[in-house]
């Protein structure tokens, strides 16, 4: 499985949520299969999320898709995201 991993600072979690929410289709078109979002304990406003993909070929083209740019300044974003692309290696449930 490949994985897109983003981590960025938003100026209000509230305001964001909605705009990451209404950006799902274009996730979706690139295949996507789900993601889960984290925020920072001592810092609400700071977000890691991990979007799965089916293929590293869509998790690219999401990552380069045009109309990020724009989601992220209506969601509220501040600096630049730190973007990660991976392979899933291992994982286990405790």
């Amino acid at each position: 499985m490949t994985k897109v991993i983003v981590q960025h600072h938003v100026a209000d979690y509230d305001r964001w949520f909605p705009v990451f929410t209404e950006h799902e289709d274009t996730r979706r078109r690139h295949g996507a299969t789900g993601h889960s979002v984290s925020r920072e304990v001592a810092d609400q406003n700071s977000i890691v999320i991990v979007n799965e993909f089916a293929t590293i070929e869509g998790a690219r083209a999401f990552s380069q898709d045009p109309s990020l740019p724009a989601a992220m300044e209506r969601g509220g974003v501040e600096g630049r995201p730190q973007v990660w692309i991976v392979e899933e290696a291992d994982a286990r449930l405790y």
